[in-house]
């Protein structure tokens, strides 16, 4: 060992005999020596070659086995630094080498492209480059995107732990524990099973691919087949129907409690006895049914699934969608609602069966997707005339507000106020709020404006005034919506060709019945204070809970069998008579408590401003 560590380790040169012979490698003499405090762990941090340099220097090593170690190390650390610099050197001269091959390969590519510049003309400077950013530029972002889903929305119980926290829904999540120890129920997203629910085995529904339709793009069309067994419980439950009789009803779903329609049906007698607890659970019951059928390729979140609302056995799964995130959002669970939304739309986006485009805007501003809905109007209003419907004019100016986007929002609520001017004085009243006197004085939002809105859009009109309200209530915007509306009796008072166009574009457009679509969304809808009669639909058809309006191009899997005779019903009590309406067809003035809006994808919509 070397002086230096012995001085480390006794504290000084006292203990230490000038005559190294004399020592023992056993015993070392120390007296009146009083150790330094020291760290054992510092002799493992010291450098070799220091340490070598040391011993050199002094020339008192004691163990020359240690010594030529030592030696031995440094030698083999300069060894491996020269490899390491001959390495460098060959990679440099490979790099070299590659780049050189680059440069090669360049030059022939230049060569190639001065040829055909030779033969089609010498472009322009920088008109390669611009012509690939404009490119890049017009290129449209496909409408599918927009209406992808995101998987962790679709579960309530995500939202409501967002909103009220866990403890709020401790008593649900112990319910979903006890299920999943079960084991019989399987997992899906749309729908979490309950523990009380039966096992579902074999239901007699399954998807298969639908041959029958040509796929356009990466768009690809499912249809739900029924089995033997299946086809043979609907044709009992149509005979149910037919019957008005609800126990008969109950009896199908507690002998088959996966059979989809009979569920659906009974969620309506539970709702009309406000049981709404139940009526919602028996909806799941019924979508979770749908689920488990779906084909291993038909995923929800992508957006390019498709299923033709034309044949009757798709249409339960629109229906049963539809009733659900009403139920969703009756919880105020808005995001989750939202994404039903766009995956029923995703479902026909063309045809959109349900009009659901029609509350869209709702569950948008509820979940605070300001930004999603703004772009999902730019994308297809080029299309679809989005902002023809009084529903998505006020709904962007409310988004554009939101988002502090202030001349957009100005512009576009001032575009909505001029177009639907039936909207304000219900909206105000609804929002208890005391209207100015000169806007009760101008008969522009008054008796003008009800002379000049025909009854299809009155109808869209109501329905979002009822449905929508609740945005408008807040201070900052009402003190808005006030400044706007001065805005625009001043442009009135001026005569401005704006107003003057959108009064004559009001009077033609919206004309004639409501289409079926915008019916069966008023019938699913059920919002009381907006009111159809049947001969104000277009086509007008059979109104039944489990499949409102079928198209009247259907292609049916079942025949309707002919009704028994109807007995007379003046001898009958009112309650027989509430639940027969329940299954039996509508006919003359009778009023059905619903609202929803105007059909996107009417004839009159798409006509834009050609006229």
């Amino acid at each position: 060992m070397s002086t230096r560590y012995m001085k480390k380790v006794y504290g000084g040169d006292v203990g230490l005999e000038n005559n190294n012979e004399n020592l023992s490698d056993t015993e070392i003499p120390i007296t009146g020596v009083k150790p330094k405090q020291f760290n054992v762990f510092d002799l493992l941090n010291q450098n070799s070659e220091n340490e070598a340099k040391d011993d050199d220097d002094e020339g008192e090593s004691e163990n020359p086995v240690i010594d030529t170690t030592v030696s031995e190390v440094s030698k083999r650390k300069k060894k491996k630094k020269k490899k390491h610099k001959k390495l460098d050197s060959s990679r440099v001269q490979q790099s070299s080498r590659r780049s050189s091959e680059n440069n090669e390969e360049v030059d022939e590519i230049e060569r190639t492209v001065r040829e055909v510049n030779k033969l089609l003309g010498e472009p322009t400077p920088g008109c390669s480059q611009d012509i690939v950013v404009n490119e890049l530029a017009m290129v449209p972002k496909a409408k599918e995107n927009t209406l992808t889903i995101q998987h962790k929305h679709l579960n309530t119980f995500n939202e409501l732990k967002r909103i009220f926290g866990t403890k709020t829904i401790q008593a649900e999540q112990s319910k979903r524990r006890d299920r999943d120890r079960v084991g019989h129920l399987k997992k899906t997203w749309l729908i979490s099973a309950r523990h009380n629910w039966p096992p579902i085995g074999k239901s007699g529904i399954s998807m298969s691919i639908d041959q029958s339709i040509e796929y356009k793009g990466n768009v690809q069309y499912f249809v739900f087949e029924h089995n033997s067994t299946y086809i043979h419980i609907q044709k009992k439950f149509l005979q149910v129907v037919e019957s008005m009789d609800p126990q008969n009803i109950i009896k199908i779903v507690n002998a088959h409690p996966y059979h989809v329609d009979g569920l659906l049906q009974l969620s309506e007698l539970c709702k009309m006895s406000e049981d709404l607890a139940m009526a919602a659970e028996l909806v799941e019951r019924a979508l979770y049914s749908l689920e488990c059928a779906f084909h291993p390729l038909f995923n929800i979140t992508t957006a390019t699934c498709r299923l033709d609302y034309k044949k009757q056995q798709n249409r339960a799964f629109f229906i049963t969608l539809f009733k659900h995130l009403l139920f969703v959002g009756g919880r105020a669970c808005y995001r989750t609602s939202l994404e039903l939304c766009k995956l029923l739309l995703s479902l026909d986006p063309e045809g959109d069966p349900l009009a659901i485009i029609l509350a869209l805007d709702l569950y948008a501003l509820r979940g605070r997707e300001y930004t999603w809905f703004v772009e999902f109007c730019e994308t297809w209003e080029s299309t679809r005339n989005l902002t023809q419907l009084p529903n998505m004019a006020y709904g962007l100016a409310l988004c554009h507000f939101h988002l502090g986007n202030k001349e957009a929002a100005e512009e576009l609520l001032q575009n909505a106020l001029i177009m639907f001017p039936g909207v304000l004085i219900p909206l105000l009243d609804k929002c208890s709020v005391q209207t100015d006197s000169r806007v009760l004085g101008h008969d522009f939002f008054n008796s003008k404006a009800a002379a000049t809105t025909p009854p299809a859009l009155e109808k869209l009109q109501t329905l979002y005034v009822y449905r929508s309200y609740h945005l408008w209530k807040e201070t900052d915007i009402l003190s808005w919506l006030e400044a706007q509306v001065h805005i625009v009796l001043n442009r009135v008072d001026s005569e401005d060709d704006y107003v003057k166009y959108c009064t004559a574009k009001r009077s033609k457009r919206y004309q004639g019945k409501l289409p079926m679509n915008i019916a069966r969304h008023i019938i699913l809808s059920d919002i009381k204070e907006v009111t159809f009669n049947v001969q104000e639909m277009q086509n007008g058809g059979s109104i039944l809970s489990h499949d409102p309006l079928p198209p009247t191009d259907s292609i049916d899997l079942y025949s309707r069998p002919t009704p028994p005779p109807r007995t007379n019903h003046n001898n009958s009590n009112l309650f027989s008579l509430f639940f027969s309406s329940l299954f039996m067809d509508l006919d003359g003035d009778v009023a059905i408590a619903a609202a929803n809006g105007f059909n996107l994808f009417d004839e009159n919509a798409r006509n834009d401003d050609h006229d």
